[in-house]
């Protein structure tokens, strides 16, 4: 399910200061990229199951892999992980306290951003 209304859309930000102010939030980037692209996953295993928050980023210029890219995030979505096929995004069921704590994550990393000026 991809999460409206974050203001995080579109956004263009340089690859080092998005990794250091993703990861005060959690979101981490494991092996999730390549050099066109990085995934930022905060996991999140609560009653309900096991789901991940997820920001997509495509790099705009410069090599992911040499970390010197320029990423646009694209919207961020939340999926619930399956043993062993991996995460689903669409016919789930997203728990509402979960939903409220993505939410508020996603804001505080709009609010981080902005404090760089971004």
């Amino acid at each position: 399910m991809y999460i409206d209304n974050t203001q995080l859309e579109n956004v263009k930000v340089d690859q080092e200061v998005l990794t250091t102010v993703m990861g005060k939030f959690g979101l981490e980037c494991h092996g999730a990229w390549d050099y066109d692209r990085m995934t930022f996953d905060r996991k999140y295993d609560v009653k309900e199951g096991r789901f991940y928050l997820r920001v997509f980023c495509d790099a705009v210029s410069g090599d992911v892999g040499a970390h010197s890219a320029t990423l646009n995030i694209n919207k961020p979505a939340i999926g619930k992980y399956y043993y062993p096929h991996g995460v689903e995004y669409t016919d789930e069921v997203f728990p509402s306290h979960l939903l409220k704590e993505c939410e508020k994550v996603l804001i505080d990393v709009r609010k981080e951003l902005s404090a760089y000026g971004i």
